[in-house]
């Protein structure tokens, strides 16, 4: 993955509306289900997800900057220099690892240096740590062995159910079956790390990696934080008011509706919506809309000779 801000296509000052507002756009035009034949959009897609699980976390996002880690979340030196290394002296880059430390304590020269001791801490080895730089041993040890490849699931969740973080059953490639708890902010594109669910290597086993799939619903849909929902209500019910059944991703509660409401009026239910990664909840967006009986006589005849003569369309222009 290439750096994470430019998969994104946004800027190293990008606000997380920014980030989200790109990542959504991203994970909707590359989504596996749009690409079945494109293996490459599918490839795309992970490091768009990448990229956005590490800019969306503020701690994560901060260490990246400073370079302490990689667009992976490694550490980027196992000497903790980060990029470049400490004092802008390049880190370790192959050669005398001791060279280029002439200006410690005063005057010591990097002959006078022995990390011996140094390596073996990190290493866990002796002078044979695989260095092979001088005074440090000749013989190199093996790296340590690979683990098992990681496993792709993709695990269809209801809207309802991301709103409200239920927790998921889902059932692994030997055939165990567990219960996942949906982290806070849960949405179309999220990936979730099991460690050492996926399969078997010398070093251990890999890891499975669960990539939430939001099913579309058939009243609901999301919009941001919010949840949406279209609610029909009868002429009566708008003219004179009313009190009505709303559905809503927790189930149903009854909603107030003003005498002389249109169609389009917005009502809002807090707290009803998606649970958000930083905490709280956002709400659920009712929009109104008139539902008229299609040709009604005793409604043509109670309106016969009344007319609404204002200019409903001024603010058009028309």
């Amino acid at each position: 993955m290439a750096d994470p801000y430019s998969t994104l296509g946004v800027a190293r000052g990008a606000t997380e509306k920014d980030i989200k507002s790109a990542y959504r756009k991203l994970a909707k035009e590359l989504h596996p289900d749009r690409n079945a034949d494109n293996p490459k959009a599918a490839e795309r897609f992970s490091d768009v997800t990448k990229a956005y699980d590490l800019l969306s976390d503020k701690d994560k996002r901060a260490r990246f900057d400073r370079g302490e880690i990689d667009m992976n979340g490694d550490p980027t030196s196992p000497f903790g220099y980060g990029r470049g290394g400490a004092g802008g002296g390049g880190g370790f880059r192959g050669g005398d690892p001791r060279a280029g430390m002439g200006g410690m304590g005063g005057g010591m020269h990097a002959e006078e240096v022995d990390l011996s001791d140094l390596f073996e801490g990190i290493f866990g080895g002796g002078r044979s740590s695989g260095m092979g730089g001088a005074g440090m041993g000749g013989g190199r040890r093996r790296g340590p062995a690979a683990k098992g490849a990681n496993v792709q699931y993709r695990l269809a969740v209801t809207l309802p159910d991301l709103a409200n973080l239920e927790t998921q059953r889902i059932t692994l490639a030997d055939g165990k079956t567990i219960d996942l708890k949906l982290p806070p902010g849960a949405e179309d594109g999220t990936q979730m790390r099991l460690s050492g669910k996926g399969e078997a290597g010398p070093g251990g086993h890999g890891d499975a990696i669960v990539t939430i799939v939001e099913k579309p619903h058939p009243i609901f849909r999301r919009d941001d934080d919010a949840v949406r929902i279209d609610l029909p209500i009868t002429l009566d019910e708008a003219v004179n008011g009313a009190k009505v059944k709303v559905p809503t991703v927790e189930g149903p509660v009854m909603l107030t509706i003003a005498p002389g409401s249109s169609s389009g009026r917005v009502l809002r239910l807090k707290g009803r919506g998606f649970t958000r990664k930083a905490g709280g909840r956002g709400d659920q967006l009712v929009t109104l809309v008139i539902d008229l009986p299609e040709n009604d006589s005793d409604l043509k005849a109670r309106l016969d000779g009344w007319q609404d003569t204002r200019s409903v369309r001024a603010k058009l222009g028309v």
